[in-house]
């Protein structure tokens, strides 16, 4: 560019500082032009448990990576980030979350609390867990898609609704989408799970049953993006 704008003596200082400006703002734009092209899809971070994880199916018939897939198919730029760990409470997602947001994430799903309940442990401590990451979610500006739990009648009516209330009112609490119980595609008639969606094990859902799950929950995902704007 130097020796082009030295083939033109005639044009005078202010001219060639004209056509200097041009040029640069040109290049300017089209850097711009190409940051934009290749920028980062928005990430969201999925903090979870064994449902988060794909604990028991293949890696590619797991809950993250069928989102993703998902995703994409709906022509969503995006990408999913497995913050699952198969046996975690909310006590071990508020633990771990500082760490885990670490890789940068603009937005997050939280499913925790079905370990809480299986373990029969007081609903105000799973409720307290949940406070605390949905504040520093909060704090941090991150949108949220917090996914509720229902416990089984077994627990005794007190139990389950403390347990249960907590979804919804935290949700409200901190304005978060709220998918309001994550089995909920794989019901059966008689407000169960249905087995021809479940693993052996009758906790963790089959391929098929993730495929229902993530299909329900694929349009709030969709507008937890819209909220970073991605």
């Amino acid at each position: 560019m130097k020796s082009a704008l030295r083939s033109c003596p005639a044009l005078g200082y202010g001219a060639v500082r004209a056509i200097r400006n041009i040029v640069f703002t040109s290049l300017l734009g089209l850097s711009v032009a190409a940051g934009a092209v290749f920028a980062e899809p928005p990430r969201i971070l999925a903090l979870g448990d064994s449902l988060t994880a794909g604990y028991g199916l293949p890696q590619a018939d797991g809950f993250v990576p069928q989102l993703q897939a998902w995703l994409d198919e709906n022509g969503a730029k995006a990408q999913v980030l497995n913050a699952g760990v198969s046996g975690d409470t909310t006590a071990g997602g508020a633990a771990r979350l500082e760490w885990a947001l670490a890789s940068g994430a603009e937005a997050m799903i939280v499913n925790l609390g079905g370990n809480d309940m299986l373990r029969g442990l007081d609903p105000s401590v799973a409720r307290a867990n949940l406070t605390q990451i949905l504040q520093t979610a909060q704090d941090k500006g991150l949108p949220v898609l917090l996914v509720g739990m229902i416990a089984p009648r077994n627990y005794g009516a007190d139990y389950k609704a403390e347990f249960e209330a907590i979804f919804p009112e935290l949700s409200a609490q901190f304005d978060t989408l709220l998918l309001p119980v994550y089995f909920a595609p794989i019901a059966a008639a008689d407000g169960g799970i249905d087995p021809a969606f479940m693993q052996d094990d009758g906790i963790h859902p089959n391929v098929e049953g993730v495929r229902r799950i993530v299909a329900a929950m694929g349009p709030e995902v969709l507008a937890l993006l819209a909220l970073t704007g991605g």
